[in-house]
């Protein structure tokens, strides 16, 4: 793990609110059976994932999000249903991916480390891109593979913050993605996400931040009542709206993060780190933390 990749403050304890209940219980194992079965059925699937519809990829995301007793709500798009798109969201929870997926199906950046993982890694294999998180010198073949990707009229979906945040708080977005939409001539489709209580206030319970373990992410959102995650398609930015990758990373980030930002980088003071490289990180969409946990970009939970 590269300790100066950038990380989000953000923690269980901290940030996240508590849905355990007794009373939670039948209903949260009725809900993660169901999840773990649609989730499943996606593994046996995957492999023939280019052949299949694109309405049906996007109705069993968005099955999956509702398996786990969370309500959708989409607003604005839609989003474009054919030819290169860079799809770029900020980064909350695991459920974030099946929700862009239900925008339109992409094929996501994933750490190299989720091909050797159970379950995920057979569906990583048939739908992901992979970026070696160690090897910032690898980034402008990253960026090749992407833009390659794009030219060939695929989606791709990324979560440039490089990090998951609570909610309450949000990064910014990372610039080196972005080079990949101006290489290949496509838009960018900014994404917001967020997720609301049964009385409409911001919710932090979907939060998988930290040193949170899946199990008790899963565990929190299938215990909670009347969670609704809101998906807002916002205005395309089209191919030549921006004269580089760093202003195109600041307008996608406007529209999907308005209002004051914190972003507190992790502390490394005795950390050696050349010139390179620290250019190299300010662009690399992928963290750690502090606990070496979170990389931002599909971090642990793949989708096809």
């Amino acid at each position: 793990m590269s300790v100066w990749l950038p990380g989000a403050p953000c923690t269980p304890r901290a940030c996240v609110e508590d849905t355990a209940s007794w009373t939670a219980v039948p209903r949260a194992v009725l809900r993660l059976v169901t999840v773990v079965v649609l989730v499943l059925t996606g593994v046996v699937l995957s492999p023939l994932a280019r052949w299949i519809p694109a309405g049906a990829i996007r109705g069993w995301s968005r099955a999956v999000v509702r398996a786990a007793g969370v309500r959708i709500r989409m607003t604005g798009g839609p989003a474009p249903a054919t030819g290169g798109l860079l799809l770029v969201a900020n980064h909350i929870s695991w459920l974030d991916i099946p929700l862009l997926a239900g925008v339109r199906p992409a094929r996501m950046l994933a750490k190299k480390e989720i091909r050797e993982w159970p379950v995920a890694g057979a569906m990583a294999v048939n739908g992901c891109l992979f970026i070696d998180r160690d090897r910032l010198r690898a980034l402008p073949g990253t960026v090749a593979t992407i833009a390659g990707a794009l030219r060939s009229g695929r989606a791709v979906a990324v979560f440039p913050e490089g990090s998951t945040w609570c909610g309450r708080a949000q990064g910014h977005f990372r610039r080196a993605v972005f080079q990949a939409a101006l290489d290949a001539g496509v838009p960018v489709q900014p994404v917001r996400i967020r997720y609301r209580d049964a009385a409409g206030e911001a919710s932090t319970a979907p939060a998988y931040v930290g040193d949170d373990s899946l199990l008790a992410s899963l565990w929190r959102v299938t215990s909670a009542r009347g969670l609704v995650a809101e998906v807002e398609v916002l205005p395309l930015l089209a191919p030549g709206s921006a004269a580089d990758r760093k202003a195109l990373a600041a307008a996608a980030g406007a529209r999907v993060l308005p209002g004051p930002h914190e972003h507190r980088p992790v502390s490394h003071e005795h950390t050696p780190v050349s010139h390179e490289d620290r250019r190299a990180s300010d662009e690399f969409p992928a963290s750690g933390g502090s606990s070496g946990v979170r990389d931002g970009i599909m971090a642990r939970v793949p989708t096809i």
